[in-house]
């Protein structure tokens, strides 16, 4: 198991453009003694590639990259360096969101949606060719955007074996979607992972969403790891143990389902009963409060007991 950027949202927010870059992260992989490191590049340069790579090596890690679909109206060959870029640095695989926010949260009606996805597919149709040329595996991350089946249509339409998905494990419950369902889905199509325990928890305009260290949560972990591990035995696990307040998921508004017009009652009655049948183990984790330092020890904290859990019981060594 090695870790996503996220894992440290105290160095990463304070890290130029707010991105953790892919040597800083196998940095920390080094320190916690972890498997590899899922993270971004500011500078998109063959320079810094040839940093990366030997340090890879060196230390025997997986490297995956983060990066961005194709922008509207950018040339192609942006994207297609970056592409270039991350295959020098010994990048595995890419990962890419479509929405760079929660659905439920940056949209109105089914129309403004609906005019994303159109800008979505342009991106990808853009992105696949390149891809496929470069053989370069780009996982599109279920994101708080597309529901399980939308992703899974999704991925069968461009029907590229260099197309597949970044499988949060704990993203879609916010869709009201039921996460070992998301799991067994998309696991086929996976060739990233960002791996997290969830907790829930009522609040009166829906429930509260919170990760925390993996086997402290309602998921099951060891099922998820093994469902995605027959899938695809090459996977690697990368872990997302984000240390915040909780989110709050307002599936009791008429906001939060003007985009989900396919979606009826019975998702709604389906997640709020897991949510009542799953209240936390102790308070959800919160920062709110906290100084820097507090915070930094806090987010430490759960990231070494991810990893005690993860070698203990998911047969994920570091």
């Amino acid at each position: 198991m090695g870790f996503t950027s996220d894992s440290f949202a105290m160095i990463r927010w304070s890290s130029p453009k707010q991105i953790l870059e892919v040597d800083r992260l196998m940095e920390l992989a080094v320190e916690f003694g972890a498997g590899g490191a899922h993270g971004g590049m500011t500078d998109v340069s063959f320079e810094y590639a040839r940093k990366v790579r030997p340090m890879k090596e060196k230390y025997g890690l997986y490297v995956e990259i983060q990066t961005f679909l194709p922008r509207l109206g950018e040339d192609p060959s942006v994207f297609e360096h970056a592409v270039r870029v991350s295959k020098e640095a010994g990048a595995t695989s890419l990962r890419v969101v479509c929405l760079l926010g929660r659905r439920y949260e940056m949209f109105h009606t089914a129309a403004e949606w609906k005019e994303a996805v159109a800008g979505f597919h342009k991106q990808i149709a853009t992105a696949v060719p390149i891809v496929e040329k470069h053989k370069m595996p780009l996982g599109i991350e279920t994101h708080k955007d597309w529901t399980v089946d939308e992703q899974l249509a999704l991925t069968r339409k461009y029907s590229s074996e260099y197309l597949g998905v970044c499988l949060d494990t704990g993203n879609n419950i916010s869709l009201l979607d039921d996460q070992m369902e998301v799991v067994e889905k998309l696991a086929p199509y996976t060739f990233n992972v960002h791996l997290k325990d969830m907790a829930v928890e009522e609040y009166e305009d829906g429930f509260l969403l919170s990760e925390v260290p993996l086997g402290e949560g309602m998921l099951d972990m060891k099922r998820i790891v093994n469902t995605i591990r027959k899938a695809r035995p090459e996977v690697n696990f990368s872990l997302e143990m984000i240390t915040r307040d909780p989110l709050q998921i307002p599936c009791l508004t008429e906001k939060y389902w003007a985009t989900f017009t396919d979606r009826n009652g019975v998702y709604l009655a389906r997640t709020l009963r897991m949510v009542r049948q799953n209240k936390p183990r102790k308070p959800l984790p919160r920062i709110t409060g906290l100084t820097d330092e507090q915070r930094a020890k806090l987010e430490r904290d759960h990231v070494e007991r991810s990893i005690q859990y993860a070698i203990a019981h998911l047969g994920l060594g570091v």
